[in-house]
């Protein structure tokens, strides 16, 4: 039996093909639904698991049906809606699926094109469905930390309880990574304030606020590069932990060790804000080296993001990345000047996201 991170890459081939091919909604179920159900652990042959069709009345609507209802012991565990894969998932499919929540026992919802899947449940209020999901999943583009959180809905696992947690703790997480990141990149007055008030004596005037502005996002940002500092620290620290074998003495000058240097931090966490907008920054990652320091997507060199080469004392210069992974080497002043680049480094993410 394989493992379930490997079931997903197998379902995320299968999304990449119905994307070609699959038309309909009822193709879209053959193709990725029911394997996607069937990889949690749920038999789709077996109705007392997955009932298809299930009907769902709603208040003086008749006849209302929700694609499939998933069973554990006889009792409704989850409801999932299934929409054409071409279909861009919205307001208006999950308004259904709100309709169909409120009417069963079910806690989870699921949403899905067969590209995403939207989990819903009623944290905010019991037995009606969230406005917005607690999770979303990409079957074509996931890591390793998506694909465990997925994998709390395996039916050999399952625990209502548990997940409803961890769907709560999740999504107040991700709000207040969502704000902080904000704050990162500008800090707004109520925020400023907040702060203020914790460092300054006296009231917080506008020009006190505005003063304060600057030195707050700059103590941000040396929060986050004394932080991934630290990381780099532990990692190669570890990598040189294995014995290695005495080395035969030689001529040649002995080769420097590799130093992560703070404009390359610096340049790594605005690579990061950039590619914010599109993806996880857990997914954007950095591996230094003698000659550039190179910023990756999910830490694989065959997806590179762009290179800084800032180990001159006299020239520094950013090689970018295009479509098909052609370096452009291009001067620049400083880890600022990256900015200037947003568009070709947004360009090169997306493509990575799409493959």
């Amino acid at each position: 039996m394989s493992s379930f991170a490997e079931q997903m890459e197998t379902l995320a081939a299968r999304s990449k093909s119905a994307e070609r091919q699959a038309l309909t909604e009822e193709a879209t179920k053959t193709a990725v639904v029911l394997p996607f159900i069937q990889s949690l652990g749920f038999d789709v042959f077996n109705l007392d698991e997955v009932m298809p069709e299930f009907v769902a009345d709603v208040g003086t609507k008749k006849g209302e049906k929700v694609d499939f209802a998933i069973k554990i012991d006889g009792k409704i565990a989850m409801l999932v809606e299934a929409k054409p894969i071409n279909s861009k998932l919205g307001e208006t499919q999950f308004s259904q699926l709100f309709r169909y929540f409120h009417v069963t026992e079910a806690r989870l919802a699921i949403l899905t094109n067969g590209k995403e899947a939207w989990f819903f449940s009623d944290i905010d209020e019991p037995n009606k469905m969230d406005s917005k999901p607690f999770f979303k999943f990409d079957f074509q583009n996931h890591d390793r930390a998506q694909v465990q959180e997925i994998a709390r809905f395996q039916k050999e696992c399952f625990a209502i309880d548990s997940i409803v947690e961890a769907a709560s703790n999740l999504k107040y997480t991700r709000a207040a990574a969502n704000y902080l990141s904000q704050q990162m990149n500008e800090p707004d007055d109520d925020f400023v304030r907040l702060v203020g008030r914790q460092i300054h004596e006296g009231p917080i005037t506008k020009s006190v606020s505005e003063q304060l502005k600057p030195a707050i996002q700059a103590a941000l940002n040396e929060i986050i590069r004394n932080q991934i500092q630290d990381k780099l620290s532990i990692t190669l620290g570890s990598s040189n932990t294995a014995p290695t074998p005495k080395p035969t003495p030689t001529h040649e000058a002995p080769q420097a060790e590799i130093e992560t240097t703070e404009e390359e931090i610096e340049g790594f966490m605005i690579v990061r804000a950039i590619a914010a907008k599109l993806t996880p920054v857990s997914r954007i990652t950095i591996r230094d080296a003698k000659s550039y320091c190179a910023i990756l997507m999910d830490d694989n060199n065959r997806r590179p993001i762009c290179r800084l080469y800032f180990n001159s004392a006299t020239t520094k210069n950013i090689g970018l990345f295009d479509e098909s992974k052609t370096e452009t080497r291009v001067r620049v002043d400083g880890p600022g000047d990256i900015y200037s680049h947003a568009d070709a480094i947004e360009a090169v993410v997306q493509s990575y996201l799409k493959t």
